[in-house]
């Protein structure tokens, strides 16, 4: 058991690694953070979507940013796409799955307003129809993704592809940055607090 312990932990740092040592990906939180402090200093919101973990990520970091993340200061206005039940079934079943998270964006979503998906695969269709909605609307999107990015690689305006296949270092991977993220962004917005 103890073997099995420390092989999954290497695997993590093995990935922390191979992020720390990738400057494209960091300088794509970097452009993700300059994005986003213009987004919300111009009165604009950030939305979140993905499913299963990713759906949890997506509300974990909606969450640091709308309530604090260290800092005791103004909420940020950012939401998750999926965290009223009644709209998501509606919609699955009037429209199917695939147009739950665009339904929204289309509703709530405005130019200026940043879009981020959340997908181990890059390929999930309901996150993937959302990025494509978002960019009718003049959304700057952005992906969370693993190592191949899949479709949401070359649709996205910038994309975070973790270097890594296995889903789950992929999940641990994204809130790292997303944790990253929100720390910057307060730190940018909110430099006394």
């Amino acid at each position: 058991m103890k073997s099995r312990i420390e092989k999954c932990i290497k695997s993590a740092v093995k990935n922390y690694t191979s992020i720390f040592q990738d400057d494209h990906l960091k300088a794509n939180i970097q452009q993700i953070v300059a994005e986003s402090v213009i987004a919300f200093q111009s009165d604009k919101k950030m939305l979140f979507c993905g499913n299963g973990g990713s759906a949890s990520d997506a509300q974990h970091i909606a969450a640091e940013l709308s309530g604090k993340f260290y800092a005791d200061r103004p909420p940020l206005y950012a939401e998750a796409l999926h965290v009223n039940p009644s709209f998501m079934t509606a919609v699955a079943n009037d429209y199917g799955y695939e147009a739950t998270f665009s339904r929204m964006v289309e509703a709530a979503g405005k130019k200026g307003d940043i879009l981020v998906g959340i997908s181990t695969s890059g390929n999930s269709p309901n996150v993937v129809k959302a990025i494509q909605k978002a960019k009718e609307l003049g959304m700057k999107t952005v992906g969370f993704t693993g190592k191949n990015g899949g479709a949401m690689r070359d649709l996205c305006d910038i994309t975070i592809c973790v270097p890594s296949n296995d889903t789950p270092r992929v999940q641990e991977a994204h809130i790292l940055v997303g944790h990253i993220i929100c720390q910057l962004i307060e730190q940018e917005m909110f430099p006394d607090a």
